[in-house]
């Protein structure tokens, strides 16, 4: 039987919620995890071939582009970076949801926002791009998803300092509850009470 349209309580209605912290961690640990994985496979199964220099001098550790370089390592790495890149994407629009509902107010910060987000885009979109084109593949593809991903990340980690220092400046944290107690004495006594409050993520 055909069901007619979602009403809007139903649309409304949250489908997933999940802990902010989680989502972090979970985000921060796939190319953890798929580095360290692929260290340990190239060691246990290509020692000579991953520690091997041109001036050959000794080598324990394989580098990094030696380690994500043969197979199945590369495969790894790239499914990791892929996983990885999608929660960013929703963490960056997330970000600037929450800077643009702070700095309403405040056209300065509120473009700087605006960009902070074109920035945090560039940055994962340059990370995908050097990962799943390498260098012996199309160098030039390789080559400026390199400095997308260099020039955008550091542009956008210097917005994100700024914009939190005007947060923290000229707004009241949301994790206090600041509450004025009688005068006392003819002092007026201020209690800061903390709240331990779960930051989630929604998905509508």
């Amino acid at each position: 039987m055909l069901q007619g349209p979602y009403s809007n309580l139903d649309r409304d209605r949250l489908l997933i919620r999940l802990p902010f912290k989680s989502f972090s961690v979970g985000t921060f640990l796939l190319p953890v995890t798929g580095f360290i994985a692929c260290i340990f496979i190239s060691l246990w199964y290509h020692y000579e071939e991953a520690t091997y220099t041109h001036c050959k001098v000794s080598n324990y550790l394989p580098s990094i582009s030696s380690a994500i370089s043969g197979a199945p390592e590369r495969y790894i790495w790239s499914g990791c970076i892929g996983l990885h890149s999608a929660p960013r994407y929703l963490v960056a629009f997330a970000y600037f949801s929450f800077y643009r509902s702070r700095f309403a107010d405040r056209l300065p910060e509120l473009l700087l926002s605006g960009l902070a987000l074109l920035c945090s885009l560039a940055e994962n979109t340059g990370l995908v791009m050097l990962t799943y084109v390498s260098s012996t593949e199309t160098y030039s593809v390789h080559k400026y998803g390199f400095i997308t991903f260099i020039g955008s990340s550091l542009v956008h980690m210097l917005i994100t300092c700024w914009l939190w220092y005007v947060i923290k400046r000229h707004y009241v944290s949301p994790e206090e509850d600041v509450k004025h107690c009688a005068p006392v004495g003819g002092s007026q006594t201020l209690k800061m009470k903390k709240k331990k409050q779960d930051s989630f993520c929604s998905f509508c």
